[in-house]
C-alpha cells in the first residue's frame, strides 16, 4: 500500500480514512481538513481493493467540488477517473435518468431547466389558466412546487389546506404536464424523478445497490429531504454510507436544507461510528475560542469544540459606530492599514447580513478609490447573450422545446407580437400540440404568420447545417446563423455580449476534456464524442448545471464583498463582519420562526470561522434600510462572547446592553471618537428626559433602545424597538421604563 496516501493525517483523520467496513458519520468542523480526508478515504478504498473506481458513488455540492476531488484521486493514485460516478445530487440523478431515460418516461435527449426558465414556464401556465399573477405571484408559484418536490410529492399526493393552495396544486399538475410534453425537467424534478425511477424498480435499484457498496457524501448538514431519502433508497440496509458534515455550518434551511439528517443518521444506518474532526488548520485560538462559546448556545447540535496548534493570535476587533457611513469609513481605513502591511486585498472580505447592506459599503470603497468585487454576481450561464444563444441549440436538439422556442421567436425582432404568439400557444393548447408543431402545421395568419415561418426555416436549416459537426462548430454555426452577433454588434455597449458568445464557443471547445456522460453508453459512461447530438445535449445539460453555482471574483486585486451565505467554505487572511445589530443579525424574521435563532447563531459561527488571522465585528447605532433610518441595539452575539476575546477599538467603551463587561449605560451618538457624523435627530430630546438612541429596560419586554417619540406631559410615548418583543410604542406615565 502507498504509505504517502496516510501521511500527514492527524488521528482522527486517519481513523476516518482507514475505516473498516461501516456506516460513518464524520463531523468535520471548520477548517479541519475534511476535503483532504473524503478523498483519502476514496484513495484508500481503491488502493486496499475494497472498491473499483467504478464501484463508488460521491456526492458533492458544487461541479467545482467534484472536479476538485477528482483532480486529487488522480494525483493520489495510478488511475483514470473518467466514468467515476462523483458529481453533485443534480449531476448524478442526471446521469441516472439519461442512462435509464425510457424507465423514467422521459425523452433521451431531454432538457434542463435553470431558475429563470422554470419561472417561464410558471407565468406560461398560469397565463393558460387564466389566474391573477398579483393574487398569485409567480415566484410564489415556483417556490411551492419545488417546495413540494423537495418533500417527494407530486400535484395529487398534495393535500391542500384551503382553496388558495387548492389552486396552486393545479398549478402545478398543470405545469408538470407541460413540461412532459416539452420534455424538459426543472433542478427538483431531477432529483424526484431519479427518486420515483429507483422506488418503483425494483432491479434497477437493486443493480445499483450491488454496484455502489460504498457511497460517500460531502456536505451532509445541507442535504434536504428528498436528498436524504434518495440516498437511504441508493444505500439499502447493506452499503456503507461514509458522510462528511458539520452541523454547525447547516445554513441552508431556505433552501430545505435539514439540520436533523445529521441527528437521524445513526438511527437510520445502524452500527455507524461517529468521528469528531475538531484540529482546525485555518483559524488562530482566539478566533476559535469564540466560535466555540458562541455555538454553544444552540440546544440542537451533536457537539464538537474547535482548537488549533497555531496559538491563540489577537483578539477580535469591535467597533461600534454611530452610523452605517461612519462604518464603513472605519472599514476603508482598516482596510488601508491591513494592505500597509503587505495584505492582498483578495485576501480581504466584507461579509454582512443583508445584500441591502452592500450600497453604503461600495460607495465608501468606490468613493476611497479601493477595487472591490461583489462575490456570487450574475453567473456566466446566466447572461442574457448566452441564454439565448442556450435557447437556439436547445432547438436545434429539441425543437419540441417551448420554453426555448419562446424566448428566441422573437428575438433578434421578426415582427412577431405578443398578440401572435398568444394565438400560437391557444391554437398548441387546443390542439395538444407543441408549439413548434403548430408553427409548422398551423401558424397564424398575416405577417406575424409569415415571420413565425422563416422562423421555422431558420431554425430547420441551422438543423441541416449542422448535421455531422464537432460540438464546438455546431455552437459556432447556430451563434452564427441565429444573427444574435450582428444583433449585438449593433448595440453601444454590444462589444462585452459579443465576447461571452465566443466564450461560449470557446466553453464548447473545450468540453470534450471535461466528464461528460449520456445514456448511449454502457452504465452511463462517457459520451462518444463521434455522436455530435449525444455531445451537444451533454453541452447543454452541463451548462444548466453549472448556472446556479456560485464564482469567485478573480484576477484584479480586490476587497472581496458577500453575504455570509455565499462565505461558506471560503477562508481569508482578515475578515469583517459588518452590521452585528439586533434584528439584522440576528435577522429580525428569525425570532418568529422556530429555531430561527439557532439557524442565524449557526450563520454567525460560519462568519466568525472564515478568518484566518484577523477579525473585525462592527455595527451601527443607526442605519438607513429600506429608506428609513433605523435605530439597533447591538447583537445578542455579543454577549455570546467571552468579554477578554474581543477588543474594543473605539473608546470610550462600547455602550449598550448585555454584560457587565461590554457596559450597560448610555451615551449620546456620535460620542465614540474617531468616526463622528450623528444625525440631529439622534440627538433630540424627547418628553420627560428621554433621548432617541437610549437604552432602555422593561420590566415585562427586557431591552431595547428608543427609536421614537412624540406628545409632551401625560400625552408623552415613546416606541421602542426590544430586543425579544420587537417595535413598541408605549405611554411614558405608566410604562415604567428605566436607563439600561
Amino acid at each position: 500500500m502507498n504509505a504517502s496516501l496516510l501521511d500527514g493525517l492527524n488521528p482522527q483523520q486517519l481513523e476516518a480514512v482507514t475505516l473498516p467496513d461501516t456506516s460513518a458519520l464524520i463531523l468535520a468542523g471548520a477548517g479541519s481538513g475534511k476535503t483532504r480526508v473524503l478523498t483519502s478515504r476514496i484513495a484508500w478504498l481503491i488502493q486496499t481493493g475494497r472498491a473499483s473506481p467504478s464501484g463508488l458513488l460521491a456526492v458533492t455540492f458544487t461541479n467545482k467540488a467534484a472536479k476538485e476531488m477528482l483532480t486529487r484521486i488522480s494525483a493520489m493514485l495510478p488511475i483514470n477517473t473518467r466514468g467515476m460516478w462523483v458529481g453533485t445530487f443534480h449531476g448524478l440523478c442526471n446521469r441516472l435518468l439519461r442512462t435509464h431515460h425510457r424507465e423514467a418516461a422521459l425523452p433521451q435527449a431531454f432538457q434542463i431547466l435553470d431558475s429563470a426558465d422554470q419561472l417561464s414556464v410558471v407565468k406560461r401556465v398560469m397565463k393558460s389558466m387564466n389566474l391573477d399573477d398579483e393574487k398569485y405571484p409567480p415566484r410564489q408559484v415556483q417556490w411551492f412546487i419545488a417546495n413540494q418536490k423537495e418533500h417527494g410529492l407530486r400535484a395529487s399526493q398534495v393535500d391542500p389546506a384551503d382553496e388558495f393552495e387548492r389552486r396552486l396544486v393545479q398549478v402545478y399538475e398543470m405545469y408538470d404536464q407541460q413540461c412532459q410534453r416539452e420534455g424538459v425537467v426543472d433542478f427538483a424534478e431531477l432529483l424526484l424523478r431519479a427518486h420515483e425511477l429507483l422506488a418503483r424498480n425494483e432491479i434497477l435499484r437493486e443493480h445499483y445497490r450491488a454496484r455502489f457498496r460504498h457511497i460517500l457524501v460531502d456536505e451532509f448538514q445541507d442535504t434536504n429531504k428528498l436528498q436524504y431519502a434518495w440516498l437511504r433508497l441508493l444505500a439499502g440496509r447493506d452499503n456503507l454510507v461514509f458522510a462528511v458534515g458539520d452541523d454547525d455550518q447547516s445554513v441552508y434551511r431556505f433552501r430545505g436544507a435539514e439540520p436533523g439528517n445529521m441527528l437521524n443518521f445513526e438511527r437510520d444506518f445502524p452500527a455507524s461510528k461517529v468521528i469528531k474532526l475538531e484540529q482546525n488548520y485555518r483559524s488562530h485560538g482566539n478566533i476559535l475560542d469564540a466560535a466555540n462559546a458562541l455555538i454553544a448556545h444552540n440546544r440542537t447540535r451533536l457537539g464538537k469544540n474547535l482548537w488549533t496548534a497555531e496559538g491563540s493570535g489577537e483578539p477580535l476587533r469591535v467597533y461600534e459606530a454611530a452610523s452605517d457611513g461612519d462604518e464603513a469609513r472605519y472599514i476603508v481605513e482598516e482596510v488601508r492599514s491591513l494592505r500597509a502591511e503587505g495584505v492582498r486585498m483578495t485576501d480581504i472580505a466584507l461579509l454582512y447580513r443583508s445584500n441591502a447592506q452592500s450600497r453604503v459599503l461600495e460607495h465608501a470603497l468606490f468613493s476611497a478609490g479601493l477595487a472591490y468585487r461583489v462575490y456570487g454576481g450574475l453567473r456566466f450561464f446566466e447572461r442574457q447573450e448566452v441564454k439565448h444563444a442556450l435557447a437556439y441549440l436547445r432547438l436545434v436538439a429539441n425543437p419540441e422545446d417551448d420554453g426555448a422556442l419562446l424566448r428566441v421567436v422573437n428575438f433578434p425582432t421578426r415582427g412577431i407580437g405578443a398578440r401572435s404568439l398568444e394565438l400560437l400557444q391557444e391554437t398548441a393548447r387546443a390542439q395538444g400540440t407543441s408549439l413548434w408543431q403548430t408553427a409548422c402545421s398551423s401558424p397564424p395568419g398575416g405577417k406575424a404568420g409569415t415571420s413565425i415561418g422563416a422562423f421555422v426555416r431558420l431554425i430547420e436549416g441551422l438543423r441541416h447545417s449542422v448535421t455531422g459537426l464537432p460540438l464546438a462548430e455546431i455552437v459556432e454555426t447556430v451563434v452564427e446563423g441565429s444573427t444574435l452577433k450582428d444583433h449585438y454588434r449593433t448595440e453601444k455597449e454590444g462589444a462585452e455580449r459579443v465576447e461571452n458568445l465566443d466564450e461560449l464557443i470557446n466553453a464548447a471547445t473545450t468540453f470534450g476534456a471535461e466528464e461528460i456522460y449520456d445514456a448511449s453508453a454502457p452504465e452511463g459512461g462517457a459520451v462518444d464524442p463521434n455522436d455530435p447530438m449525444a455531445m451537444l445535449n451533454a453541452f447543454l445539460a452541463h451548462a444548466a448545471l453549472e448556472a446556479g453555482e456560485h464564482q469567485a471574483g478573480v484576477g484584479e486585486d480586490a476587497l472581496q464583498l458577500m453575504t455570509v451565505h455565499s462565505s461558506k467554505g471560503l477562508e481569508f487572511h482578515a475578515v469583517f463582519v459588518s452590521g452585528m445589530e439586533e434584528g439584522l443579525f440576528p435577522h429580525e424574521n428569525s425570532l418568529s420562526e422556530e429555531d430561527g435563532l439557532e439557524e442565524e447563531r449557526r450563520l454567525m459561527y460560519v462568519a466568525l470561522t472564515r478568518a484566518r488571522r484577523r477579525l473585525y465585528l462592527t455595527l451601527a447605532q443607526s442605519r438607513m434600510l429600506h429608506g428609513q433610518t433605523r435605530y439597533h441595539i447591538r447583537s445578542r452575539f455579543f454577549d455570546e462572547i467571552p468579554e477578554p476575546l474581543l477588543r474594543r477599538v473605539n473608546a470610550p467603551p462600547m455602550r449598550g446592553m448585555g454584560s457587565p463587561g461590554m457596559g450597560g449605560g448610555t451615551v449620546p451618538f456620535g460620542g465614540f471618537g474617531g468616526y463622528t457624523g450623528a444625525t440631529s435627530a439622534t440627538a433630540a430630546a424627547t418628553a420627560s428626559g428621554w433621548r432617541v438612541g437610549q437604552n432602555v429596560m422593561h420590566p415585562k419586554f427586557g431591552a431595547g433602545v428608543i427609536v421614537n417619540a412624540e406628545g409632551r406631559g401625560a400625552d408623552a410615548r415613546v416606541q421602542v424597538n426590544f430586543r425579544d418583543s420587537g417595535l413598541k410604542w408605549l405611554a411614558l406615565e405608566y410604562a415604567k421604563l428605566s436607563a439600561a
